[in-house]
């Protein structure tokens, strides 16, 4: 399928002003957003996620540089055109208590039922349509002020969808959901990209989901600036070591997620031909402050060392140190040897 662009940038820069003084947070980036894929923004706290969604949607001016919606630039749009084209989902708190939620989700469709808002037959079935791809239908008749933080994320959530645009900005829209929530919006994010032909941008910390679901990532951060690209190109080229330069933290490129980076010096050779128990085993070890090093019949390369561990099943974990074999029957046992 032909790639279509609905946001292009070039050399931009992003800040915002405080005062009389303007805060440059990014300077140079470049990039582009195409339609039918979903897009992970990732950073830590304070890499500026929050401020590059804002410039995109068109809620603070770019500071420099070209920023282009579908070919024109972006301050050439009238704030009905933006509205017909970007559908947003920021952090800000939600001032709608006196509304119920099909009221809410409504308010979606006014960039196209105009100042009086009437709604027509079609204008209804898109409403109902996304009140249930978000999962929350049963609570239309709901005021938002009785909705808990995770359903008022999928209410907004279906407020953009009803908007029609083609480009739909999200910033952190899993935070405040449990972890079916998440992977069900996530789920519904990537399916509404690609069978829409939508260009989504959502800024999350869920490492995990974001690997999992998304065509493209975003790595943002004031050592790197922005980095883009396939997901797997940008994860087997090992630039997410660069997203959180901390050493307390390493990113796993095996398990794809950060863990903690192991403080202890002592090594052990592990051995399993399972790969969930490899995983529990490294898993145990690891936090006991112990460096695990794979063994497997087609890896020669383990660097030897007087502690070794074969894991056959749970209860037969099969422990080598320097003073003799132990045969341990749960992880329980085997930690108590060590």
């Amino acid at each position: 399928m032909e790639k279509k662009n609905l946001i292009s940038a070039r050399d931009l820069c992003i800040g915002y002003g405080t005062g009389k003084k303007t805060k440059r947070v990014h300077e140079h980036l470049s990039f582009d957003l195409h339609a039918g894929r979903l897009t992970s923004l990732l950073g830590g706290n304070g890499a500026g996620k929050s401020t590059l969604l804002r410039t995109l949607s068109g809620a603070q001016p770019a500071l420099g540089g070209e920023l282009l919606l579908q070919g024109r630039p972006l301050t050439d749009l009238s704030e009905k055109e933006r509205s017909r084209t970007i559908g947003v989902v920021l952090t800000d708190k939600i001032f709608a208590g006196g509304l119920t939620v099909y009221e809410l989700v409504a308010l979606g469709r006014q960039p196209h039922t105009g100042f009086f808002g009437r709604l027509h037959p079609d204008d209804r079935r898109l409403i109902g349509e996304a009140l249930e791809q978000v999962g929350i239908s049963h609570k239309a008749g709901n005021y938002v002020a009785e909705l808990s933080d995770g359903e008022r994320q999928k209410v907004m959530i279906a407020k953009a969808l009803v908007q029609e645009c083609p480009l739909i900005l999200l910033d952190e829209p899993t935070a405040f959901l449990d972890v079916v929530s998440r992977i069900e919006i996530m789920n519904l994010l990537h399916r509404l990209a690609a069978e829409q032909h939508k260009a989504i941008l959502l800024s999350t910390h869920d490492i995990e989901q974001a690997l999992m679901l998304s065509d493209h990532l975003w790595l943002l951060s004031q050592e790197e600036g922005l980095q883009c690209g396939v997901t797997e190109d940008i994860v087997l080229s090992r630039r997410m070591d660069s997203l959180f330069p901390h050493r307390e933290i390493r990113f796993d490129y095996t398990q794809g997620t950060y863990l903690p980076t192991t403080a202890g010096q002592q090594e052990i050779v592990v051995e399993a031909e399972d790969d969930t128990l490899l995983h529990w085993c490294v898993n145990a070890l690891t936090r006991q402050g112990y460096r695990c090093h794979l063994s497997t019949s087609s890896t020669t390369s383990a660097p030897s060392s007087h502690l070794h561990l074969k894991a056959v099943s749970p209860r037969e974990l099969l422990l080598t140190t320097g003073k003799g074999f132990h045969p341990c029957t749960s992880f329980k046992e085997l930690l108590e040897r060590l």
